[in-house]
């Protein structure tokens, strides 16, 4: 018997406002990557404005300070800022290491997208490295701490940030960096996306149990800093997407709301492994289904248990070696 996807009244025209109103998450203690700007930086907002306790893990200190006073003067409550750079170990240990206490929420929205080849002091290709690689070794690290926030408060959310884009690739877990393959940046930035989703459902498959659940998001199309480095091929296989009506550009509000439905919806504290888009459960579909006939979809390999299990042992080797 098929299950029902899980619905919400949000939509996405609603703001992250609207999904959090009536929520109060005083005594929440949330962690959100990459929240210097845009997206991150609005979840980092909306969450402290309804009483979170969150702390930004930021690349750019001097821009995080500068969120952080901007989020006190908005909502009277100043974040702290900690360093984190997700393709750096070191710092992903570091910040793992300064923790203390119960984590009842990680939202990994931090991203990067390269314009050309690009790879970490181990030579691991930096989308890659970054986007998921980063995040597992600082979710897999907080593991103790999100067990303390699920027995605190009964349940500790996971919320990954993914993208359309996975529908472009599945995971080579045989050629995960491009030493034989050809580097194609937008497909290394899709396997990236992809393995994004296949984390929630691997920390859902080991960790549900102890009430620590992931839950993976599309934003949808938002214009953030994360374009910056786009190629001009880039640029305008985006164009030929937003014409071909694949998506319609949002606000950082409403790109992030979905972020928050996965956040907040009760539902969701003890359910994982779904990819959420404009607030609802996605749709599954085919592995060859095109994009552009399902900009609302997400494909099976990207929820795919098998696959999942084995990029988690793959993902583990890489941090231990």
């Amino acid at each position: 018997m098929t299950r029902a996807l899980l619905t919400t009244p949000f939509s996405a025209a609603s703001t992250t406002d609207e999904v959090l109103a009536g929520h109060d998450l005083t005594g929440i203690r949330a962690v959100v990557t990459g929240a210097s700007s845009g997206l991150g930086a609005e979840s980092a907002r909306a969450l402290a404005a309804a009483g979170a306790q969150v702390t930004l893990a930021v690349r750019n200190t001097e821009a995080g300070a500068a969120t952080a006073a901007a989020i006190a003067r908005s909502v009277g409550a100043a974040p702290a800022v900690v360093p984190l750079d997700l393709a750096d170990r070191s710092s992903v240990t570091r910040f793992v290491e300064s923790w203390s206490g119960p984590l009842h929420l990680l939202l990994a929205n931090a991203g990067v997208v390269s314009g050309g080849l690009e790879r970490t002091a181990e030579g691991w290709e930096l989308q890659f490295a970054t986007n998921h690689l980063g995040h597992f070794g600082l979710v897999t690290g907080l593991r103790r701490a999100l067990g303390a926030g699920a027995a605190d408060r009964g349940a500790a959310r996971v919320v990954v940030v993914s993208s359309t884009a996975h529908m472009r690739a599945d995971v080579d877990l045989d050629d995960l960096h491009f030493d034989r393959r050809a580097y194609d940046p937008q497909i290394a930035y899709a396997q990236s996306k992809t393995a994004n989703s296949l984390f929630a459902v691997g920390v859902t498959q080991r960790w549900a149990q102890d009430g620590i659940v992931a839950n993976t998001v599309n934003p949808g199309g938002v214009a953030t800093g994360l374009q910056r480095n786009f190629t001009q091929s880039q640029k305008d296989s985006l164009a030929a997407a937003e014409a071909a009506g694949v998506f319609t550009y949002k606000t950082v509000e409403q790109g992030a709301a979905t972020s928050m439905v996965a956040a907040v919806d009760p539902r969701l504290a003890s359910s994982g492994g779904h990819y959420l888009d404009d607030c609802q459960e996605a749709y599954e579909v085919p592995d060859d289904a095109d994009l552009a006939d399902h900009p609302h979809g997400v494909k099976a390999w990207a929820l795919d248990p098998d696959r999942a299990d084995r990029l988690w042992r793959v993902s583990t080797q890489l941090l231990c070696a």
